[in-house]
């Protein structure tokens, strides 16, 4: 098996992308095709003694930047990030990871790839530490403006991955609303909740914010604006919790003990905040396997989104999620809803947006 990795379209350049492929395929079994400008992916290779025989380098002049909009990265064909997208519908790979801007991604992949048919929006998965397990926010940046029947979606395609990528047999999947009562929340909320209810999903209510975190379920459902500030207001937390633990630690330092005992449990909570344990978030909904990472993202970041891409392509998660939409699209079809009566796989009119992206 082949990742397809761009390198070109970080914050921090190709280095960590280099280094992190390096680390992936010393510790994983599969090969990466690492995409960018070939004289200076080759160069850092080179410097690093070590067996790189399974990375493979594709020239690429172009790049896509942070500052690009969806639609002018779309011009951009002979960029990184558009060569790697086309290597997997090619054949040559079998996902792509990429630590370029998400509204570019999600353009190219859904251009290269179109959407599973019944999609109109593809949705992000994060997952975030609870006191459990991790759970799955979706949509956490993808789209912002959502209906009912998008909401759906997300939820459907949510589970699947929790099913087959977390390994939660039946997974657990809430609504993130402002109460748990069934009549809290907007109007769209309030629609959704009763489709849930129809869906044929293992939907167990809504979620409140301070819910998110109990482990009670296993996928969140909101639309891309909200999960996007979850998802930022949660890593900003993690951080900070951290840093005071290891200040108010260092106070400790003088009674010596006390500060001694306090930093294992400082370096457990800091691993399992950590992104980089978990390193990218899938977008769901395109025919095909998609691991967005942060435009910060290091080593260990970037090899961990390489094993979470050929974890998703290993259990067939496109496959899934096809099969999965269908079933409850039929289910709710049966229930009355009439916008999953018939599928249409024409995305067209549903160009793609991310959080703060044109």
């Amino acid at each position: 098996m082949r990742i397809v990795l761009d390198a070109m379209g970080g914050d921090l350049g190709p280095r960590p992308c280099v280094e992190g492929a390096l680390a992936a395929v010393q510790n994983f079994n599969f090969e990466v095709i690492i995409v960018g400008k070939e004289r200076h992916l080759k160069r850092l290779l080179s410097a690093k003694k070590k067996n790189h025989s399974r990375i493979h380098v594709v020239n690429a002049e172009d790049v896509v930047t942070m500052a690009d909009k969806p639609r002018e990265s779309l011009r951009k064909r002979n960029s990184s990030l558009a060569i790697a997208v086309n290597l997997v519908k090619k054949g040559e790979g079998a996902a792509v990871v990429s630590p370029t801007n998400t509204g570019a991604f999600m353009a190219h992949a859904v251009m290269a790839w179109r959407n599973l048919p019944g999609i109109k929006k593809p949705a992000i998965a994060t997952t975030l530490p609870t006191r459990l397990e991790r759970v799955a926010i979706v949509d956490s940046g993808a789209v912002v403006d959502c209906k009912p029947q998008n909401l759906i979606d997300f939820a459907i395609m949510g589970s699947t991955y929790a099913r087959e990528v977390m390994g939660r047999p039946n997974p657990r999947v809430g609504l993130l609303s402002n109460g748990e009562e069934e009549t809290k929340g907007n109007e769209v909320v309030l629609e959704t909740h009763k489709l849930l209810r129809k869906a044929g999903l293992n939907f167990i209510g809504n979620a409140e914010g301070r819910d998110i975190f109990t482990g009670e379920y296993d996928v969140i459902v909101c639309d891309g604006f909200v999960g996007n500030v979850v998802l930022k207001t949660s890593e900003g937390l993690a951080v900070a919790i951290v840093d005071i633990l290891k200040k108010e630690a260092k106070k400790a330092m003088a009674t010596m003990v006390g500060g001694i005992l306090a930093y294992p449990a400082i370096a457990a909570l800091k691993k399992k905040t950590d992104y980089d344990e978990s390193g990218g978030a899938p977008l769901l909904g395109v025919n095909g396997i998609a691991i967005i990472t942060h435009g910060s993202s290091n080593e260990k970041a970037i090899m961990n989104a390489l094993r979470m891409a050929a974890d998703s392509a290993k259990c067939n998660l496109v496959k899934h999620l096809g099969a999965d939409l269908v079933k409850h699209h039929e289910i709710l079809a049966k229930a009355g809803v009439k916008y999953f009566e018939t599928q249409d796989d024409d995305a067209s009119d549903d160009r793609p947006r991310a959080v703060g992206q044109d």
